[in-house]
């Protein structure tokens, strides 16, 4: 009558959405291949396929790795994303970027060094670029 292949099937078809709530301080490494949602504040290195929402209340000290990334709240650290950094004007961001796309609305903070690359070679290269090798005739 009930059978395991159905709830095995519902599990694989909703997506994770990780919630880091206001008042919850989290500190280490964090792994996922879900979305995340930060009210709270994590210390350390945040690594995501997923898509990162960092609410006005949220903080994150440390890297965080991932494709795309929305801030209302802080950051400070260092911040690597393959896609798009987009910042509300409640937005403090600190530290070093590397992003594909960058979209800023006025008034939000953003005191950093910023390098914006389009591949994920370059991305996972930690931002920089292989030195051209010179040719000689």
């Amino acid at each position: 009558m009930f059978s395991d292949n159905k709830k095995d099937k519902m599990v694989e078809n909703t997506s994770s959405q990780n919630i880091i709530s206001k008042g919850t301080k989290l500190t280490g490494d964090l792994n996922s291949e879900g979305d995340f949602r930060v009210d709270g504040m994590i210390e350390g290195n945040v690594k995501t396929t997923g898509k990162v929402v960092v609410g006005k209340s949220g903080l994150i000290k440390g890297t965080l790795q991932g494709t795309d990334a929305y801030f209302e709240g802080k950051f400070s650290g260092k911040l690597a994303l393959s896609g798009t950094l987009t910042l509300k004007s409640s937005a403090h961001i600190e530290g070093e970027v590397v992003v594909g796309k960058l979209a800023v609305e006025p008034g939000a903070n953003f005191n950093v060094t910023c390098v914006m690359k389009g591949t994920v070679k370059e991305m996972n290269n930690g931002g920089q670029r292989k030195p051209e090798t010179e040719k000689t005739a």
